[in-house]
């Protein structure tokens, strides 16, 4: 394994009274593409925001580069935010703002590049997450959900990021748009070098582009590796998730 760019060790974290992690590890090294799977409330978003320096754990350290999240200075943060890109789950677009400056906004406020400059170089990223030229001036309510999907993307890769973390990033989507959304990231990873951290449910998701899988089960990791390591694991979840895609008339295998 290579060089290791997201560490977590020993996170512990109590929302509303209810234990979500229990000395939750894992770690991620430059170049993977990685899901994290789980029933609900096993914690997945909980520790996305953990790690992207959101929400505290009670207990742990978390590390990306090297460098603590929660022992960082303001100045510290700023600088590693600006080594990764985040795509939430909803988006998280701005309504009032055309796609091209909702993708630059992250160049306004982090770079000192003349506005014009930054929003020639969105619809650079807008292009590179599939987009057509014309979109970059229409609103978001403008555009399908694959679309606003994919102008997410293209703020997450604002600012040439090394790592990507990305939230269900099918949700709401239909197969076909999602299957593409998939092949556009696994292209992106390949052809800029990145590394994807990403929460997930779907399935063909973990089929089609996925180097490595870490399952979340009563808060810590159940079992970390390829879709066929997984399937050997002794455990209800998982067995009925996997079976899932046998009711769909798909064989369980790997790549």
């Amino acid at each position: 394994m290579g060089e290791t760019v997201l560490d977590v060790r020993d996170v512990s974290t109590t929302l509303g009274g209810h234990r979500i992690h229990r000395g939750l590890s894992l770690s991620v090294a430059r170049g993977e593409v990685v899901a994290l799977i789980g029933g609900s409330g096993t914690g997945k978003s909980v520790l996305l925001r953990e790690i992207i320096g959101l929400l505290r754990p009670q207990a742990g350290r978390i590390e990306l580069f090297g460098q603590s999240v929660w022992d960082s200075t303001p100045e510290q943060m700023n600088t590693l935010r600006r080594r990764f890109g985040v795509l939430f789950q909803d988006g998280a677009l701005f309504s009032s703002l055309t796609v091209e400056d909702n993708v630059a906004t992250p160049l306004f406020e982090h770079t000192e590049l003349p506005r014009a400059i930054c929003r020639q170089l969105a619809r650079l990223k807008l292009a590179l997450a599939g987009l057509p030229p014309d979109a970059a001036k229409k609103r978001p309510s403008e555009l399908s959900g694959g679309m606003r999907k994919r102008v997410a993307l293209a703020r997450a890769l604002a600012l040439d990021p090394e790592l990507l973390f990305l939230d269900e990033p099918t949700s709401g989507l239909d197969p076909i748009s999602a299957r593409a959304f998939d092949r556009l990231i696994r292209l992106l990873a390949d052809s800029l070098g990145l590394t994807v951290f990403l929460v997930t449910h779907d399935l063909d998701t973990l089929f089609s582009i996925i180097d490595r899988v870490i399952v979340l089960s009563d808060g810590r990791v159940l079992g970390s590796g390829t879709v066929d390591a997984l399937k050997t694991i002794d455990d209800p979840w998982l067995t009925d998730y996997f079976a899932a895609r046998e009711t769909k008339g798909e064989p369980v295998h790997g790549n």
